[in-house]
């Protein structure tokens, strides 16, 4: 092991040990090349001190090993409600925050999440949505950037890129994340909104552009929106499921915003 490792290991202890005020939970599945990312981007927001936890669905690569040099790492069932609901199980902050593993926080973000969390009244909350930089479909993500934080601002929804957050009470009073094969996040949303005031906070999380990458930008946004409104239109997610595995839809691991 390197000086490096083992002095990642060491803050990884004392972060285990230490009084906090916020938990991360990171649901994982053979997300090696984005992890340590993710875990990195969480303790410059928040601090040394953060409890990092990282959920993994049984990854065949290093995902495991790199997140265990920075977070606990917990073996969860394969599923992201899941997953999030077995970090949360561990996790000892009185504020949860869920980053999928793809995501990276904005260093502002800690401090912005804190504030809304002690606002008397809110339950939970989320960032605003962003797309790392692309040349190639710079002005397609800005408008897809645009078209998700409406969302959020005007119905007070989130998908869990964009770091959702909610205060410990609120959680267990939800009984946490639904485990359904999709719009687990868009589920404990609402639950979280029937308790309080949910708030979308001046600071952004950053996904990958992966996703629109692997299937076509258009393809993945239309696919992607007629899935929710099919949700909204109470479709029940595991048939929801079924239709976005099949080949027209494609096989993209990550499920829709």
């Amino acid at each position: 092991m390197s000086e490096a490792d083992i002095q990642a290991s060491a803050a990884a202890t004392r972060r285990a040990e230490s009084p906090v005020d916020v938990s991360v939970v990171i649901p994982a599945l053979n997300e090696a090349e984005t992890i340590g990312a993710a875990l990195r981007s969480a303790i410059k927001a928040f601090g040394e001190t953060v409890d990092l936890i990282v959920a993994d669905g049984g990854s065949s690569d290093d995902t495991v090993e790199r997140a265990s040099k920075l977070a606990r790492v917990v073996t969860a069932p394969r599923g992201r409600g899941a997953q999030l609901n077995a970090g949360a199980r561990l996790a000892r902050g009185r504020v949860f925050v869920f980053l999928h593993a793809d995501t990276t926080l904005d260093p502002l973000a800690g401090g912005r999440i804190l504030e809304a969390s002690n606002d008397p009244g809110t339950v939970g909350g989320c960032c605003r949505f962003a797309v790392e930089p692309s040349p190639e479909w710079g002005i397609r993500y800005r408008l897809l950037e645009r078209g998700v934080n409406l969302r959020t601002r005007v119905f007070r929804t989130a998908t869990g890129d964009q770091a959702i957050f909610s205060t410990r009470w609120a959680f267990e009073r939800v009984g946490g994340f639904p485990e359904e094969p999709l719009f687990e996040d868009v589920g404990f949303v609402r639950s979280l909104r029937r308790l309080g005031r949910f708030q979308l906070v001046d600071a952004v999380a950053l996904t990958s552009d992966r996703r629109w990458r692997g299937r076509g930008f258009v393809r993945t946004v239309v696919s992607h929106w007629l899935l929710r409104a099919a949700y909204t239109a109470r479709v029940p997610p595991r048939t929801l499921a079924r239709w976005y595995e099949r080949p027209r839809l494609g096989r993209a691991a990550t499920p829709p915003r």
